[in-house]
């Protein structure tokens, strides 16, 4: 019995061709649902959540990752004693300070929130 040799090469370029075109497919369902998100569409609504939530909530989803969660520090610096002014402390929160990114807190929970962990012992 003589095989063709060219016949599991022509295989695998079938089965590659639909691999492609199937994630080609999957990756358009991607690029929608980032567009979405750019858009405002799911992230509109988490900020939502945000804007409703206190401080000890906002701490909870925006800081406690790199200030730790008793706020001892970690990546960012510790939270206890702080001794800056609370307009200082809105300042930082607001437009941000060295690697912490400014905006994490919504800007009607600033205030709220510079009197929150100026409370904390």
């Amino acid at each position: 019995m003589n095989r063709n040799p060219v016949i599991p090469y022509v295989w695998i370029m079938v089965l590659g061709i639909g691999l492609m075109i199937g994630l080609g497919f999957k990756g358009l369902g991607d690029a929608e649902q980032l567009a979405k998100e750019l858009e405002g569409g799911e992230e509109a609504e988490k900020t939502e959540e945000v804007a409703d939530a206190g401080p000890e909530d906002i701490y909870s989803a925006k800081c406690l990752s790199c200030h730790g969660d008793q706020k001892q520090g970690g990546v960012g610096p510790a939270l206890t004693n702080i001794s800056l002014s609370e307009e200082e402390v809105a300042d930082v929160l607001t437009n941000g300070r060295g690697t912490m990114p400014g905006g994490l807190v919504p800007p009607e929970q600033v205030d709220a929130m510079a009197k929150w962990l100026l409370g904390q012992e």
